[in-house]
């Protein structure tokens, strides 16, 4: 099966109906189209993803704004930007206060994630025989972006080191805010059902 026919994009929800990210979704799903996995796909999308990120004028303020009632704690929000009616696509900001960080989390999709302001240190974690191991530290400059590709680099960690709040930008193969994902107790590993949902757009069971 290629990688079109897993993705089975059919029909479309943009939160921000705009040509500019029209466009985008439209160049995203004919790469993918085009590919012949999620690296190679996660390859040719990197220019594309990385004159998104270079555009100061797409995003509108209200989803680059902090979200203090948000679930995800520490005034962090997900906004949803646009998704697939299947589920099988989103785009969506994730804004972090400075100083806020992400629990340790996993993704269950590959895609790109990339920073569109401020700064931020990314902790990326393997589990070793049911443990955490901390295989690398980043930081991240507005413009840097990297793949995910599970079961690599897919559980990490992101805080905010900037004083200005920070927006990185997610394309990734599922409905990322809806799906039940996992968080990670630092010390044990263990793992614990997580779903982080959307400051702007509820699940379809209302969550």
């Amino acid at each position: 099966m290629g990688i079109a026919a897993e993705l089975g994009v059919v029909d479309h929800e943009f939160v921000i109906d705009t040509a500019t990210v029209r466009a985008f979704v439209s160049d995203v799903k004919t790469t993918i189209s085009a590919a012949s996995s999620p690296e190679h796909a996660c390859d040719m999308l990197r220019p594309r993803f990385a004159e998104l990120l270079a555009d100061p004028d797409w995003l509108p303020a209200e989803y680059q704004a902090a979200a203090p009632e948000s679930g995800m704690g520490g005034g962090i929000g997900q906004w949803l930007l646009y998704r697939a009616a299947d589920q099988s696509l989103s785009l969506f900001s994730l804004v972090v206060p400075s100083g806020s960080a992400t629990p340790i989390h996993d993704h269950l999709a590959w895609g790109l994630v990339g920073l569109y302001r401020g700064e931020q240190d990314e902790e990326i974690y393997a589990q070793r025989d049911g443990t955490l191991e901390l295989v690398e530290r980043r930081g991240l400059l507005p413009g840097d972006f990297y793949a995910l590709i599970p079961p690599r680099d897919d559980i990490h960690r992101v805080r905010t080191t900037s004083t200005e709040t920070s927006v990185s930008i997610h394309l990734l193969t599922n409905d990322t805010g809806c799906v039940w994902r996992h968080a990670f107790d630092p010390a044990s590993g263990e793992a614990t059902p997580f779903r982080s949902g959307y400051v702007n757009v509820p699940c379809e069971d209302g969550e």
